[in-house]
């Protein structure tokens, strides 16, 4: 049977317990336990797929197409496992489900509660990720703060889920804030045991409180809390900002922080083998000289709707030695007479991916200066469109040329160079119609995908529905353009470049959710390299 530990949050958002749960699960992993994770979100929506990323940050894809919330991220980053769509569920998903089965009649013209119905559907997600995965620890966190109303079902569901699995099966870590209070020149407490309080009203006793701070959490702190709180003082967790999230793991490690919670759970503390983290972080801290990459996108209000990408760049560098400073790049603003001034300093120009017109234009007049110019290139997902559409307006005559998504704004007979997939035409609802999750590319010999790569097939995942359109395909070879990465069939395109350029590359898929710190995506290493080679020269 699986021990599971439940992650909740006190105080504010935002905290990170994401990254926290995160820094368990990396520790547990490397003592040699099987972990799988799983966010679990009060929010009614059904999934992430619909929200703004102005809001809600980038949507992160499992390898089977499930459109999650971003500490899934977080979650295969640091434990180095791909997770499901088992992994990530919502409030709204829970709704939805049960209202169908209402509607069927399965309950029999029975009175459908929050308890036990929603809590039962909750646990039985729980038992999922659990029986799906094998694990030997399953790590949940409960999204949102204590207190928040949408948040109750989940938290009976887990004071539920622990009484049924019975002693040493179950723990409680709870992430809380310590302010500083800059008058009183000290941290206060009070706002954690209100939380806590808060907590045990609702029936759950934490068995480890972790005090997020800007300030050191001395011993007196920890020692005042666990009295208030009844947990034991080694218990009390200090998690004060770190340089880099990926120092956190280590920092709870030297606080036994895993070997407390294995004990809890009855487990033995098998030998840890932290050597390729410490190992990441040596190189990190190693890296001297800045490369600076433009990433020109459209929601460059909230750094976090380009988390991974930030992450798979940052990683990237730190393989080639380099500190990456991201630049995030308004593609509204971005025209071609001031690209110059804008991108001209720029060692890297990224364009990801993205839905609407909004900054499109821009985003092509980034992959027009970066071709012509011959600064490394990278197109992702929709960079890919703007960097075909590009090339089919200046280099083989198309003008005009643009996507089927934005042809409502462009005159009638403009080509259309990108177009829907047929099976796409008649769909109108938003939701999970995508060409969603990982998808098998047959590199092409000799390009420079295939150096990145080294295999001739790799399995890249998706989240979009426009395709290059086959119509203009041989115009663009004829053009110059190479297809260096085809679905099996032949009949997608998935990867593009130039030969006559340092790095011109871009791919239909997000190869950015497969990057790991440990273990640098090779699109993003070669762009990196490229644009540490630019930078030398």
């Amino acid at each position: 049977m699986a021990k599971h530990i439940f992650v909740t949050g006190g105080v504010v958002s935002s905290l990170g317990k994401g990254i926290t749960a995160a820094s368990l699960g990396q520790l547990l992993k490397a003592r040699g336990y099987k972990v799988t994770m799983q966010k679990m979100d009060p929010y009614l929506n059904v999934d992430p797929g619909t929200m703004s990323p102005f809001q809600h940050g980038e949507v992160f894809v499992t390898e089977d197409g499930h459109e999650g919330d971003l500490d899934l991220g977080h979650y295969e980053r640091f434990i180095d496992e791909n997770l499901s769509r088992e992994s990530n569920f919502t409030q709204g998903s829970i709704y939805q489900t049960l209202i169908a089965r209402e509607r069927r009649g399965d309950f029999l013209g029975g009175t459908v509660q929050v308890i036990p119905h929603v809590t039962e559907a909750i646990k039985e997600r729980i038992h999922r990720a659990a029986e799906q995965s094998g694990a030997d620890i399953v790590i949940s966190e409960i999204g949102g703060t204590i207190g928040d109303i949408e948040g109750l079902p989940f938290i009976e569901a887990a004071r539920q889920f622990k009484k049924e699995a019975g002693p040493g099966n179950v723990l409680f870590v709870h992430v809380t804030l310590v302010p500083y209070i800059a008058a009183a020149h000290e941290v206060k407490t009070k706002p954690t045991q209100h939380s806590v309080k808060e907590l045990r009203s609702l029936g759950v006793q934490p068995d480890f409180i972790v005090c997020r701070s800007d300030h050191e959490i001395t011993d007196g702190v920890r020692e005042k809390i666990a009295l208030f709180c009844d947990v034991d003082t080694d218990d009390v967790l200090a998690c004060p900002d770190a340089p880099s999230i990926y120092e956190v793991p280590i920092s709870l490690y030297e606080q036994g922080f895993d070997i407390s919670a294995l004990a809890k759970m009855g487990l033995a503390p098998r030998k840890i083998k932290l050597a390729p983290w410490r190992a990441f972080l040596k190189a990190k801290d190693a890296c001297s000289g800045d490369l600076d990459i433009a990433v020109v996108g459209k929601y460059v209000s909230l750094p976090d709707a380009y988390l991974s990408i930030n992450e798979a760049l940052v990683a990237a560098g730190i393989a080639a030695g380099r500190h990456v400073n991201v630049h995030l790049i308004d593609g509204e603003e971005l025209t071609d007479k001031n690209a110059e001034k804008v991108l001209g300093a720029m060692d890297g120009i990224l364009v990801p991916g993205g839905f609407g017109a909004r900054a499109f234009e821009g985003k092509i007049a980034a992959a027009r200066y970066a071709r012509e110019n011959n600064v490394p290139f990278l197109g992702i997902c929709l960079g890919l469109q703007a960097a075909v559409c590009s090339f089919a307006r200046d280099v083989c005559g198309l003008e005009g040329a643009t996507s089927a998504e934005f042809a409502d704004a462009a005159p009638e007979g403009t080509p259309l160079v990108i177009d829907l997939m047929p099976e796409q035409e008649d769909v109108e609802d938003k939701g999970g119609t995508m060409r969603l999750g990982a998808y098998p590319c047959k590199v092409v010999p000799g390009t420079r995908a295939a150096a990145a790569y080294g295999e001739p097939i790799v399995y890249e995942r998706h989240r979009h529905r426009y395709e290059v359109n086959n119509a203009y395909r041989d115009a663009l070879v004829e053009g110059g353009l190479v297809i260096s990465g085809l679905s099996p069939d032949e009949r997608l395109v998935e990867m593009i470049e130039l030969p006559d350029h340092p790095f011109f590359v871009a791919s239909q898929a997000h190869p950015e959710f497969k990057s790991r710190p440990t273990n640098p995506h090779p699109l993003f290493r070669a762009f990196v390299e490229a644009a540490n080679e630019r930078k030398g020269a």
